[in-house]
């Protein structure tokens, strides 16, 4: 792994405590359940579908926009087409959330570099549960 990329990959992993996943399913075969379940065993997850209302027993909002402002989120994990992503990132400009991780297939370099100028950490094209995984592995997370 590229020190700078573990470097931010280490920050927003251990400065999280909340992690809206954008995209989540409630279909256990789909990787953004299983990320989701993965995610909630160290964090606290905040699930986000418009055509969901409960994931595992948790409420379901219909974008970042709904949540109430007492859940802050940390870190966005999004699970959408790359051309929905701009969406995202005005919800994450609107709601000051300091991280957007754009899972495996997730590219957006205009909106990653619109959310950049704006002061979100942005990384693309990375599974979060594997970077998690391996960071704790090394020691790095708890």
């Amino acid at each position: 792994m590229e020190n700078n990329l573990e470097a931010i990959y280490e920050e927003m992993l251990s400065k999280s405590k909340t992690i809206a996943v954008v995209g989540i399913s409630d279909k256990s075969e789909r990787s953004s359940y299983g990320v989701a379940e993965y995610l909630s065993k160290f964090y606290n997850i905040i699930p986000i579908n418009p055509n969901l209302t409960e994931w595992n027993g948790i409420q379901v909002y219909p974008s970042l926009d709904a949540v109430p402002r007492e859940c802050k989120i940390d870190l966005i994990d999004v699970f959408r087409k790359s051309e929905y992503v701009s969406e995202v990132v005005d919800q994450a400009i609107n709601n000051k959330i300091p991280y957007i991780w754009m899972q495996l297939g997730v590219i957006n370099q205009d909106e990653a570099e619109r959310a950049e100028s704006a002061g979100i950490k942005v990384v693309m094209d990375v599974c979060i549960a594997v970077i998690h995984n391996l960071l704790k592995a090394q020691g790095k997370l708890k």
